[in-house]
Order: C-alpha cells, then sequence, then structure tokens
C-alpha cells in the first residue's frame, strides 16, 4: 500500500469536494488526528479505515490509490487564480489515461489528422489558419458544423467535458505528447451551450497556432495569444463566405430576427454575429446597444447583455440544448470494451463515474436497440 500516493489523494479529492479534515473526519466516523495523519503519510494505514474515508469522498478504493499522471503539455490559464487547478488537472490525466487504455485494448488509436497543417498555421494570420484547418477536415467554404465534438474526435482530438462552478474558467487543452491532443470544455450549467462550442474551437486554435506555450508551470493568461484564439474560433466555426451567404439572403428580415436566424445555422452566440459584422467594419461598435434596445423593443424585456468572448449570458436568446454539445467517443469506447469482456462491469462504472446499479440501468438500456 502507497501511503504518499494515498496521502496526496485524500487531500486532493478533499479539497475537491471543499470539505476540512474536521468535517471528513466527521463523515467517516474518525478523529481528527486519524485524517491529519493520512495526509502526512505516517504510519501504514488500516484497509478497514481507507474505506471510511472513499466512502466518506464518494469515490473507489481503487481511485484512493490509483497514482496521477503528471500532464507537462498543458495549457490551462484562467482570468482569475484558481486554488483547484491541480484537482482539475488530476480529473483530466486520470480520464485520458483510462481513454487511452480503451483505445489500446480495442485497438482503435485515431491519429491527429490536422497535425501536418500546424507548420502553415501561423499566429499572426489565425483567420486563415481556420481555412486551413476546415479544408482539412473536409468543410466546404459555406458549411456550418452541425457537431463539433463529432468533428474533433474524428479528427483525434480527444473531448472531456468539466462541470465547473467558474465564470473564468471556460476549458483547456492537452498536447500529444501527454496522450492527447485533449480538449476540455467547462460545462457549468450557467455557461450557454454556444460558449462551450466555441470554447472548444477555441482551444482548437490553441492547438494549432501556439504550440509554444503548452507549459505546466504556466497559468497566467497571454491576452494576445487569446485574442488569436478567439478569432480562429470565430472563422473556423462561422466562416466568411458562409456568413455573408445566409447574412445577405435574410436581408428582408427584422433585423434582431435576421442575427438570431443566422446565430442558429452557425451554432454560435448572437454576440459572435453581432462581433463578425464589426470585426469586417460593415457596423461599428455601437451595434451592441442598438441591437440590445431593438430586442427589448421587440419582445418588451431586456437582454443580458455582455460582448463575446468575455462574458457569460446564461439567458442567451433562443439557445441550442445540451445535446448541442455532447461528446460520443469515450462512451461509446466504454460500450464495446463491457461487451468485448475487456473490462469489468465496475471497472466500466468507475469510467462512466457511476455507481454499480446505474451501470447495470444503463447496460440494460443499450440492449434496447442496437
Amino acid at each position: 500500500m502507497n501511503s504518499q500516493i494515498l496521502a496526496q489523494n485524500i487531500k486532493r479529492l478533499r479539497s475537491a469536494k471543499e470539505l476540512s479534515q474536521d468535517l471528513l473526519a466527521n463523515k467517516a466516523g474518525l478523529s481528527l488526528s486519524a485524517v491529519k495523519n493520512l495526509e502526512r503519510a505516517k504510519g501504514e494505514p488500516r484497509m478497514k479505515t481507507t474505506m471510511a474515508i472513499a466512502k466518506a469522498l464518494d469515490v473507489s478504493l481503487r481511485e484512493m490509490f490509483q497514482p496521477v499522471q503528471e500532464l507537462r503539455t498543458v495549457r490551462f490559464r484562467s482570468a482569475k487564480k484558481m486554488p483547484n487547478r491541480g484537482n482539475i488537472l488530476a480529473e483530466v490525466a486520470r480520464w485520458l489515461d483510462d481513454f487511452n487504455f480503451l483505445e489500446e485494448i480495442l485497438n482503435q488509436k485515431k491519429p491527429f489528422v490536422l497535425e501536418t497543417q500546424r507548420a502553415r498555421c501561423s499566429r499572426e494570420r489565425p483567420i486563415e489558419a481556420a481555412k486551413l484547418c476546415r479544408e482539412e477536415l473536409g468543410l466546404k467554404p459555406t458549411e456550418p458544423i452541425h457537431d463539433i465534438c463529432g468533428l474533433l474526435e474524428h479528427a483525434g482530438i480527444k473531448v472531456f467535458s468539466i462541470p465547473m462552478a467558474s465564470n473564468s474558467f471556460f476549458g483547456l487543452s492537452v498536447g500529444q505528447e501527454d496522450g492527447g491532443p485533449v480538449v476540455a470544455v467547462n460545462m457549468w450549467e450557467r455557461i450557454s451551450v454556444e460558449r462551450r462550442i466555441f470554447s472548444a474551437a477555441h482551444e482548437l486554435g490553441h492547438l494549432m497556432l501556439h504550440t509554444d506555450a503548452y507549459d505546466i508551470a504556466q497559468s497566467d493568461e497571454n491576452k494576445q495569444e487569446e485574442r488569436e484564439a478567439d478569432h480562429f474560433a470565430g472563422h473556423f466555426l462561422m466562416p466568411d463566405k458562409g456568413f455573408y451567404q445566409e447574412w445577405n439572403e435574410a436581408a428582408g428580415w427584422h433585423f434582431v430576427d435576421r442575427v438570431f436566424k443566422v446565430k442558429r445555422i452557425f451554432r454560435v452566440s448572437y454576440k459572435t454575429v453581432l462581433s463578425r459584422l464589426v470585426e469586417k467594419e460593415a457596423v461599428d461598435n455601437s451595434i451592441w446597444m442598438k441591437f440590445s434596445l431593438a430586442y427589448q423593443r421587440r419582445f418588451n424585456r431586456k437582454l443580458a447583455f455582455a460582448e463575446e468572448p468575455l462574458g457569460i449570458d446564461p439567458s442567451e436568446p433562443y439557445g441550442m440544448q445540451r445535446f448541442d454539445f455532447y461528446e460520443d467517443r469515450f462512451k461509446r469506447l466504454i460500450r464495446e470494451a463491457l461487451e468485448q469482456d475487456k473490462i469489468s462491469l465496475s471497472r466500466g462504472a468507475e469510467m462512466f463515474k457511476i455507481g454499480i446499479e446505474e451501470m447495470r440501468d444503463l447496460r440494460q438500456n443499450w440492449e434496447v436497440i442496437l
């Protein structure tokens, strides 16, 4: 039993649950000194004590003793200091280990198909880089992206969802050297689906434009790199040719309806549409206030207002639903591994992060239809 790994995991998991040592001791039915000794790796812990801690933290025994891979090629920046940064990275690392394990036992490794385009993608020309990536992925100049998760997964990029209550963290990405590439997106319920889609494209922009910025030691945001990734994302999701084709076809619509029509076609926020108009100098910055006033007159209510991409707007008008951003491949690999008896039902439950009874119910639902 590795007491040092156990100590690190207890501290990490306790911090993630926002529990003090005293609260954890109470939940586990242990003394405070027992918890402190475990976190200091003092002595050999009893299995009964470890099981009580695992139950109190609502994790499996396996997770208590599993060493966490140390990621190095990570781009994880935030506008604010994040005390739970280590916990997030540990969660990504464990998920990535599971993903790569499933790919290996099922012989389903996927190459990163955009790797060859990296040398042609310049941070000084993010719009051109977005165009190159779209072409490599077989997208037409006017074609909307209907399923960005599926598109990225088909391109050999692993997509991970992180539900974290934060208005300063939207996503992160991991390089190939650590078993990626990975795009991780914050799925907090107050973040609109449009924002999640934009964040995925934004992290793809970093993977293509800022390969030299993947350093775990760096945590401060680089505003210039953020702007470059934003430009990449906007044009990756909504290419100029497609945007102007749809915008011009809707010329007879009310201004507000016209914006919403285009936004729905390209699965972006209404702010992304307005930003494109400003970027192309079709309008000036007063368009933000004009749109807000036009919306209020048309619907007799105020519009929550924040410019893309800095603000969160949980009331994105006529927004999309959660299934508009939903990764598939990891879950599908778990099912295949279970059906081929490559992993146990309990191991599948651990990967899904659900209980064994819920796992049995899920398996029964799979069997309803192929």
